[in-house]
């Protein structure tokens, strides 16, 4: 009989305690339970959604709460306990904490967590010191330089029911010179859920409107209307914009909109329907807070074809309008920015967007999109997206050689070059320009490119994940880390594919028991990986884990006879030779015949 399926997801856990909740309870139980209740309303809770947790228990006077991102997690507990200390009483009892956070695995029993992950994150609270925070060391080895606080290493302890012993860090505001000089201040910049000003975005997922015309064909044109409502909303720099790849895995279902929210962390999602016939289109579109499943905003638009691209930036307006965030000049400027004011062009262009990102990359896409393409830019010699399309496609021909073009790469650079010079403040046209400038090797204008990208579209996956990507092998691997956080923010249903190059990132920095943890999970959701694994030996090999490389050595050699790791590091284009260097040290490290 085959064993049941676990459900499993790495996720940063934090556990909180009131200190001498007994005591208090005995000593004026009215007054504990109300402040208690006061603690959670005005600072508890705020702070978790705030830092996009998810309290996923309350056990009288504890909290468990997970995150999908360490470095919010701590973020969390940090603005936890100034909040305490702020909102301490004159008189009557006052509310303290412990919290201990963790970076493990857990199991998922619907809305319940249980494991390793779990247990650990229990184990380190009661170490933590009253108004303190206790975290493990893979935690602290997650959020580097990022948390503008002192952790003090609390050396290795041994706790119940945990064989190996966990090496601890802890903070307390009264012994943190940092914290003591900055006690107002928020903590950090940079995390992979915040805006400019270094608070939680709102954030927000597009589901793929419905096809109402009764025509399968007409699928296209309501998933591109999707999908432009999507890349309009990326250009809000106060947003977070949940990307078409997680948002489309709803596609042809009718979720719950609350379990939506949780699966994708959006605090609010927008759901619609059109209906094209002829030369008119009825657009119905609605905004529902995700958490109570109450409306927002609702409008249905009646309009002729032409007037498409105003039904977008009226949509996008009254969204941003609906969650109470002010549009910057700039954005509204390339928000009302039409592409091309020929309609015939524009449909042409979202039949071959939905082939290129479509599930079937063969031959036959690649023939359809260079037409579709080529069409769009007879009737519109000046539309930017068509000659980006028509890049993406040649670049794909160099990767899979449909074609009988001698050189894809350079017929993928001069459409790029080209969309570029007829749309530089497209997003898509900047992150296509940054890719082909990648696969070219030429790094410096991949990352002018991608940061351009990034800059014009803030909440947009691609581009954050595609800056990131490009860092690690220019050797800021540091700076790739949060990049590819706010993209796997943007984007938890591709979490498959970017776990690896997290935790190549992680590997680079020498973040080494992060990076183990990280491909582990990746190794998790795609079980036939064997880059993954290969770059994992390497992280255990410096690790000093030889029992576990050997193993999961076997396991690579099973998956792929043929793997050879110095032909994978070869492949990799880092600008300073030092780093594959350091990472076939750990390789060697490890004792395997690679």
């Amino acid at each position: 009989m085959p064993e049941a399926h676990i459900n499993r997801r790495l996720a940063a856990i934090l556990a909180a305690d009131v200190v001498g909740y007994s005591k208090m309870m005995e000593a004026d139980e009215a007054g504990t339970l109300a402040a208690l209740r006061t603690h959670r309303e005005a600072v508890f809770d705020p702070c978790v959604v705030e830092h996009g947790g998810r309290v996923v228990k309350l056990m009288g006077d504890g909290t468990l709460v997970e995150f999908a991102s360490v470095v919010d997690a701590v973020r969390c507990a940090l603005a936890i306990q100034r909040g305490v200390m702020e909102a301490a009483p004159a008189d009557g009892p006052a509310i303290v904490l412990r919290i201990g956070i963790n970076l493990g695995d857990v199991v998922i029993e619907g809305d319940d967590i249980y494991g390793d992950g779990v247990n650990v994150a229990a184990r380190l609270e009661p170490l933590a010191e009253p108004g303190g925070v206790c975290i493990a060391a893979i935690v602290n080895e997650s959020i580097g330089g990022r948390i503008e606080v002192g952790f003090s290493d609390g050396g290795e302890v041994s706790v119940k029911n945990i064989q190996r012993p966990i090496r601890v860090f802890k903070w307390h505001p009264d012994s943190d010179p940092v914290v003591a000089g900055a006690a107002a201040a928020e903590t950090g910049r940079g995390g992979t859920g915040l805006n400019e000003a270094g608070k939680s975005a709102p954030s927000i997922a597009v589901l793929p409107f419905d096809n109402m015309s009764g025509d399968p064909e007409q699928e296209y044109f309501s998933d591109g209307i999707t999908e432009d409502i999507i890349t309009d909303l990326s250009k809000v720099g106060s947003l977070a914009v949940i990307a078409r790849n997680s948002s489309f895995a709803y596609k042809g279902k009718s979720p719950d909109i609350r379990q939506v929210g949780r699966e994708l962390g959006a605090g609010a999602v927008v759901e619609g329907s059109i209906r094209k016939a002829g030369n008119r289109v009825r657009i119905t579109a609605q905004l529902i807070d995700a958490a109570t499943g109450n409306h927002l905003w609702a409008e249905r638009y009646d309009r002729d074809l032409t007037d498409i691209f105003e039904v977008q930036d009226e949509v996008t307006r009254k969204i941003v309008e609906a969650l109470r965030v002010q549009l910057t000049p700039r954005e509204a400027e390339r928000i009302a920015a039409a592409p091309t004011d020929n309609i015939e062009a524009h449909d042409l262009f979202l039949r071959a967007r939905e082939l290129l990102f479509g599930r079937n990359r063969d031959k036959q896409m690649f023939e359809q999109v260079v037409a579709l393409a080529g069409r769009a830019i007879e009737l519109d010699p000046n539309y930017a997206e068509p000659h980006a399309a028509l890049a993406w496609a040649y670049n794909l021909d160099y990767q899979n050689h449909w074609s009988t073009e001698e050189d894809p790469l350079g017929v993928a650079e001069r459409y790029s070059a080209l969309a570029v010079e007829k749309g530089p403040s497209i997003a898509f046209v900047r992150y296509t320009a940054a890719s082909i400038a990648f696969w070219k090797k030429d790094l410096a204008r991949a990352v002018a490119e991608a940061e351009a990208a990034v800059a014009i579209a803030p909440s947009d996956a691609l581009s954050a994940g595609m800056r990131g990507f490009v860092s690690i092998y220019t050797g800021n691997a540091l700076e790739a880390i949060p990049l590819i956080e706010r993209s796997m923010r943007l984007d938890p249903g591709f979490a498959h594919q970017t776990l690896h190059f997290l935790g190549t990132a992680q590997l680079v920095a020498g973040k080494y028991e992060t990076a183990a943890a990280t491909f582990r999970e990746r190794i998790r959701l795609t079980p036939k990986t064997d880059l993954s694994r290969g770059l994992l030996i390497a992280a255990l090999g410096h690790l000093g884990e030889l029992k576990e490389a050997r193993r999961v050595w076997a396991e690579l050699h099973d998956v792929n006879p043929d793997y050879s790791f110095e032909g994978h590091l070869a492949r990799l284009p880092f600008a300073d030779p030092a780093i594959p260097e350091r990472i076939r040290e750990g390789f060697a490290r490890a004792g395997v015949a690679g």
